[in-house]
């Protein structure tokens, strides 16, 4: 069954990315929101880790990363509708709080 897992707390200040990584599976996928967008900043070690994802694919709310200045190229951005729908398209929706 296919997840979608979503992050919103800081990969630089939380342990929470690496753990939910290690819980990928090959048909998850993952949303990056608040302040997990911050992942996608290009040059450090946490944007070259997802990077790596072959399977997985990475999705982050267009609204958090423009308020951050991200272009976050390596993930598909999403607005708020189409992140509803994607929620609908997996199996099981898994929010790392």
């Amino acid at each position: 069954m296919a997840t979608l897992h979503v992050l919103s707390a800081s990969p630089f200040t939380d342990g929470r990315l690496g753990s939910c990584l290690r819980m990928l599976g090959p048909d998850d996928g993952l949303l990056l929101c608040g302040e997990a967008v911050q992942a996608l900043r290009p040059g450090t070690e946490i944007f070259a880790r997802l990077a790596r994802l072959s399977s997985t694919k990475l999705y982050a709310l267009m609204e958090d990363c423009e308020a951050r200045g991200l272009e976050a190229e390596a993930a598909q951005q999403l607005d708020y509708p189409a992140f509803v729908e994607l929620s609908l398209a997996y199996d099981r929706v898994n929010t790392w709080l």
